[in-house]
């Protein structure tokens, strides 16, 4: 077997990137898109470009949906998932510093945003509090996807807000015959990264009775990121710093994979292995260190005859630690241990009528024990059928799916726990049902119409029932509600969208109503933290009227063969209908302006990003100034000995603009800006 080395790829770009970066500055690297290697290779098929979300039909989906891949991932990707992706129509980010940032979309976060790898649940403790991270590595990803509207109802009432899909090919599902991969270099940034990561693909036989196999190493280094010279509070006050405190990341990951085809289908089985230690910003000496394990089977059989004609099924086991540090100490440790399971069942056609039957289930074992630990042990069982039926009248296509999920949420209250504030063991138990109705309807010259329609039911995130205690990211005293029924919502959704032969635009207009949003309110209490000596308010779920609405704009004109136009606008507005009052974090009036240009080999963008000053704020939260930056990047295609590679420089914040994120929790907003003035550039080659 050939071997490769990446030296030849570092020394490639550190000669470039002398032009842009200080000498100072660290060799950085990242992983590769083994998808883009493969659409190289003899005997592969190029990554889907059809939308796997929420599109188990395989058509054209009605409801709006945002995907990155290929060199546009490659050029875009960030140290964290919510970083890669807050670029999107409708995508913000929870920004806690530059290591913890889930997405944020249309106003929603936590347990409402359904964060998957491969369609199966993504294991973790992110959605419990803002300062953990998303346990997935955005440097070894084929393709990310994010969906929005009534599709997502596929995936539960937690994804009321969207879905947002990860894709790799950890499991084979293509198959390739020989070898195939990718390998990438990339040094620089705000954060001075360093490191590297490799992908490989391979296989043999044939296609209906092959095998195939897959590897991927990644690792990152990276320092406390640089910004723009800004005022960071401390105790005393305020100290004028040009780099984020305690903002350093260190995380490698590795996976193993192999699969065997066969007529009609394949069935495979994976392992990975992630770990991220970090600094949590909000405190200058606290540490994350974190690791994931996963085990995981998927497997696909059609067939052209029979009632049946696709089952597809995907099986993963996860489990996840992470340790709380300061000054050496543990101070707490999260654990969770979770399964998910899913299986779908395509019918034969019934006259117009196609679709599937599925169903899923999904156990979570939680467990904080320390001193911050402000949730009790608690046990969730989730098990849903759905179905999902389309048909074609007249040009009219029209999609119905219904879900219906029994939740149980069981705590085990001061079972462990010496400190008396969680109580006897009890139990919860929900059976939330949701419904969706979508439209699609094509126009003369290009233009089609969308509809759709939900009503979304929840159960209770586990910490929302049974918090009680000091949570140190929020800096607030939180306390749940074991009474809390289910969260229950209605929603509309309407698009037009245009596509040209190489340019198109879409424009979404949303709103949703929810007869009692969970939503964290203060109740006028305070405690004291002994430990600090300070005074924190108290803070209670309570389920309360609220709608979110809101529109999005995405467009693309091309000029003519070299030049074209970019475009994008997005805004959201929630309220508490009963108070009037702002709900919480909600992105502010967003757009961005760019040129893209394509010469030969050769593509650049330039591209302006704007945020309106954010006025319309939650209680005790304070108004968020707008701003605007420029983003130049450039890359071309190359041969390297043979084989094809991708150069590419970005250059981020070209006017060093300060800029704070309205997205953010209080507690963090003001510690940790936006990337100041940086560069970074790498290679990627593809065998």
């Amino acid at each position: 077997m050939r071997t490769y080395s990446l030296a030849p790829l570092a020394a490639a770009c550190v000669g470039l990137f002398a032009h842009f970066q200080a000498p100072a500055q660290t060799i950085a690297a990242a992983a590769a898109a083994p998808a883009a290697a493969a659409s190289q290779a003899g005997g592969t098929e190029s990554l889907d470009k059809v939308v796997v979300t929420g599109n188990p039909l395989r058509g054209t989906l009605a409801q709006p949906s945002d995907s990155l891949s290929g060199d546009e991932l490659i050029t875009t990707r960030a140290a964290n998932l919510g970083d890669t992706l807050q670029g999107l129509p409708g995508v913000a980010a929870t920004n806690f510093g530059p290591n913890a940032s889930r997405p944020s979309i249309r106003g929603l976060d936590g347990d409402r945003v359904r964060i998957l790898n491969n369609s199966g649940a993504s294991v973790d403790a992110s959605n419990l509090s803002f300062d953990h991270g998303v346990a997935i590595d955005p440097l070894v990803i084929d393709k990310v996807e994010v969906l929005r509207g009534a599709a997502a109802l596929l995936y539960g009432g937690n994804a009321v807000g969207g879905v947002v899909n990860t894709l790799d090919n950890r499991i084979p599902r293509t198959f390739i015959n020989g070898l195939s991969g990718a390998a990438e270099v990339r040094l620089g940034g705000a954060s001075n990264e360093k490191g590297g990561a490799l992908v490989l693909d391979g296989g043999g036989g044939q296609r209906n009775a092959g095998w195939g196999w897959h590897a991927d190493l990644a690792g990152r280094d990276a320092g406390d990121q640089r910004a723009p010279r800004f005022e960071s509070p401390t105790e005393d006050g305020s100290e004028s710093r040009t780099t984020v405190r305690n903002s350093a990341n260190h995380n490698h990951s590795g996976s193993l994979g192999g699969s065997v085809f066969f007529q009609g289908g394949f069935a495979g089985v994976s392992v990975d292995d992630y770990r991220n230690s970090y600094g949590t910003t909000v405190e200058e000496a606290a540490q994350i260190k974190m690791k994931r394990q996963r085990v995981a089977t998927a497997g696909e059989w059609a067939t052209d005859a029979g009632p049946l004609r696709r089952i597809s099924w995907q099986l993963s086991r996860n489990r996840y630690e992470h340790s709380e540090i300061e000054d050496g100490a543990v101070g707490t440790t999260f654990k969770s241990t979770g399964t998910d399971g899913r299986v779908e069942l395509l019918h034969a056609p019934l006259g117009a009528v196609k679709g599937l039957v599925g169903v899923q289930w999904e156990t979570l074992d939680f467990s904080a024990l320390g001193e911050e630990a402000f949730v009790p042990s608690t046990k969730t069982r989730n098990t849903g059928v759905f179905l999902l039926e389309q048909a074609e009248i007249g040009g009219l296509q029209l999609s119905a799916g219904a879900r219906r999920e029994q939740v149980r949420v069981h705590s085990s209250g001061d079972d462990g726990d010496e400190s008396g504030r969680f109580g006897p063991a009890q139990q919860r138990r929900f059976n939330p049902t949701s419904f969706a109705l979508t439209g699609l309807y094509p126009l003369s010259g290009g233009w089609s119409l969308s509809a759709n329609l939900n009503r979304t039911e929840r159960a209770p995130a586990y910490y929302e029932l049974y918090a009680n205690g000091l949570h140190l990211a929020t800096a607030a005293y939180e306390r749940g509600d074991a009474t809390l029924g289910l969260e229950r919502s209605h929603g509309a959704d309407l698009g037009l969208k245009w596509e040209g032969e190489r340019s198109h635009a879409h424009v979404n207009v949303y709103e949703t109503r929810f007869a009692n949003f969970i939503s964290l309110q203060a109740n006028g209490e305070t405690v004291v933290d002994e430990e600090e000596g300070r005074v924190l308010p108290v803070y209670v779920f309570q389920a309360v009227r609220a709608k979110l609405r809101g529109l999005e704009f995405e467009g693309r004109w091309q000029l003519d063969a070299r030049f074209a136009l970019l475009g994008q606008f997005d805004m959201v507005r929630g309220e508490n209908t009963e108070t009037g009052e702002p709900l919480p974090r909600l992105a502010p009036r967003r757009a961005m302006l760019g040129l893209e240009a394509r010469e030969g080999d050769w593509s650049g963008r330039l591209e302006w990003r704007g945020a309106a000053r954010q006025d319309r704020v939650a209680q005790f939260d304070t108004p968020t100034p707008g701003y605007g930056t420029v983003r130049l990047s450039l890359s071309r295609q190359l041969k390297l000995g043979g084989t094809d590679a991708l150069w590419y420089l970005r250059l981020d914040n070209l006017g060093n603009k300060l800029a704070y994120n309205a997205t953010a929790v209080p507690t963090i907003r003001d510690l940790s800006p936006q990337v100041g003035r940086s560069a970074q550039t790498g290679l990627q080659i593809r065998f």
